[in-house]
């Protein structure tokens, strides 16, 4: 059955062009690769629950303002919810739905005992202080009140928030629970500061987590990661992280670009002294030992690796069309349009799908997660080595079902995790 066919049988209107039908499209078609029945389908097909919040912050001059926040959470049936906050002036109801439909995915495909879920605030963060962020920040945990606690749903830092938002977060938490659950509380968020139970190689995981998948899947695709350049869209925690743990397996970065730009230079470009340059000046515009350029020459950049690792579909068709990349490995959510995608999988560039490269965080947050529970601490050489292995495993599983369904690694990672769903589903049934 078609998704307009499902959409229609639950009375929803369907939209090609909206980011959540987009993303239940490729949940949905992977289904029908594995048989699942159609009320499983249906069931996935929507959140198990929409949680939308009013909220009064007062701002640094007396004044108040009234703001809007976001969680849902898509489905748990392997574990409690998990999925990051957002703080974007875009936040919108159908993305942050389509975001937490990815993150059911993802925890799926890598075997994480959680379900997915997702949540935001609207707002410009560049437009208030970091008093008002503060009081935002706490306010929106106390508006989510039940809706988050450490076995039910833990959230975790997405675009806009970051380390201190978390910790603020769970410090909320903490304060409004029993005073005989406080330890145990700590846990209701991941991606902390290391001084208040955050995981050592939190930073960088989304980004190692990239690289691993990269650096398993790309050699038996005739590529030697010694010698391959790549193109970075998007130069933030994921894009600088990735680009420094590639260069230093001997890849090379050609282009890059971000909000501030676009730079280029065929000699190659010092991940390691652009991260540093940028975080110094807020974007990588004016970087000396590069040429700037233009968007449309970025994207027309012949490199062998493109890594999108900014907003949400940022790559249209138009776009697509200039693309000179063999392989793009999404490292950022649904980077391209639907007619993009349509377009880069039927001209033959190999895409390395984002539920697979871009899970690497939420592994290392379930990692926080179990050493916030059990009171414990790893090291960073025993988080990268279970980072490892975890990532590994779910490229090659993703790899073996490309090969039996005779599809591409998109559909192919989307069967992979929604038949594992599918397992859970039939061994657990449905209660009461």
């Amino acid at each position: 059955m078609t998704l307009k066919k499902i959409f229609d049988k639950m009375g929803i209107r369907y939209s090609e062009d909206n980011i959540y039908f987009q993303t239940i499209n490729s949940i949905l078609s992977a289904s029908d690769k594995i048989n699942m029945p159609l009320n499983l389908q249906m069931m996935l097909a929507e959140p198990k629950n929409e949680v939308m919040v009013h909220f009064p912050v007062e701002l640094d001059n007396g004044d108040w303002e009234i703001f809007k926040g976001y969680r849902v959470q898509h489905n748990n049936i392997l574990g409690p919810y998990k999925g990051g906050i957002r703080f974007h002036p875009e936040v919108s109801l159908d993305h942050i739905k389509a975001l937490a439909a990815m993150m059911t995915i993802k925890c799926a495909l890598v075997k994480l005992p959680y379900g997915g879920a997702k949540g935001g605030v609207r707002i410009d963060s560049r437009n208030y202080s970091v008093d008002e962020m503060e009081r935002m920040t706490r306010r929106f945990t106390s508006a989510l009140g039940g809706n988050i606690g450490p076995s039910y749903d833990i959230p975790a830092p997405d675009v806009g928030t970051n380390a201190q938002i978390m910790a603020w977060m769970a410090d909320t938490y903490i304060n409004l629970s029993s005073p005989h659950n406080r330890l145990n509380s700590r846990a209701v968020v991941t991606g902390k500061p290391l001084a208040f139970g955050g995981s050592e190689g939190r930073d960088k995981a989304t980004g190692q987590g990239l690289v691993f998948v990269v650096a398993e899947l790309l050699p038996e695709m005739g590529y030697d990661l010694k010698k391959i350049n790549f193109s970075i869209l998007g130069f933030g925690n994921v894009g600088s992280w990735g680009a420094r743990l590639l260069q230093e397996r001997g890849s090379t970065m050609h282009a890059v670009m971000d909000h501030s730009g676009a730079l280029y230079n065929a000699n190659g470009i010092d991940a390691d002294d652009l991260a540093d340059y940028s975080s110094k000046n807020g974007g990588i515009k004016g970087y000396p030992k590069a040429d700037e350029t233009s968007e449309d020459e970025f994207y027309a950049a012949d490199v062998d690796l493109l890594i999108p690792a900014a907003l949400e579909q940022m790559i249209t068709l138009d776009r697509a069309k200039i693309l000179k990349c063999k392989v793009i490995a999404e490292g950022g959510n649904v980077p391209l349009t639907p007619e993009a995608e349509k377009y880069v999988l039927a001209n033959g560039i190999d895409v390395l799908p984002a539920v697979l490269c871009n899970s690497g965080g939420v592994t290392v947050s379930y990692f926080e997660w179990q050493q916030n529970r059990q009171a414990s601490y790893w090291s960073l050489k025993k988080i990268d080595a279970e980072l490892g292995k975890l990532m590994v495993s779910a490229a090659n599983r993703v790899k073996i079902r490309a090969k039996e369904l005779d599809c591409d690694m998109y559909t192919a990672a989307y069967s992979e995790a929604m038949s594992y769903i599918k397992d859970a589903y039939e061994i657990r049934g449905i209660f009461p």
